[in-house]
């Protein structure tokens, strides 16, 4: 699947896309001692159940830059609701990249990694005064039935390259 990244890792500046105006903008700019911990951005042709496209980290060896489209491998799901909706990230690895073709589950990747992550979130949203529930991670056995319910939402199918 493709994605596209509105947040490079290591950024504090909240970037969104804004589909009307076809570019980037700035929404915020997050508290000092958050950085986003990994690419973070959205899957096209996707709604999720915030009413936002899907979520999507990817995890790479540089930062990439807001507006990169990468073609990505999902493999687990941050299982969380923001303000009492569902709001599912998934964790993706590139398809090109160095080692990445190995990984295929959340279960290779370090468990205090996948906790650094879930604690971005439970830190950068309290900042902002929002209630979260983080559940936990879900491996990619979870991911098929997020995409389609997020691909059927939005009416058409995941683009491809």
């Amino acid at each position: 699947m493709n994605l596209v990244v509105e947040i490079p890792a290591g950024c504090r500046n909240k970037y969104e896309y804004n589909a009307a105006a076809g570019v980037m903008a700035l929404d915020r700019i997050l508290h000092s001692s958050v950085r986003y911990p990994f690419d973070y951005g959205f899957v096209p042709n996707t709604l999720a159940e915030d009413g936002a496209p899907l979520d999507a980290m990817v995890i790479m060896e540089e930062p990439t830059f807001a507006g990169c489209l990468i073609r990505a491998r999902p493999i687990g799901i941050l299982d969380m609701f923001d303000g009492g909706a569902r709001d599912g990230k998934l964790l993706c690895v590139p398809e090109v990249g160095l080692g990445h073709h190995t990984i295929e589950s959340i279960q290779q990747i370090a468990t205090i990694q996948l906790e650094d992550v879930a604690e971005f979130f439970r830190t950068y949203k309290n900042m902002e005064g929002r209630v979260i529930e983080i559940r936990g991670w879900l491996d990619v056995e979870a991911v098929p039935e997020l995409l389609e319910r997020c691909v059927a939402a939005a009416g058409g199918p995941i683009q491809g390259p």
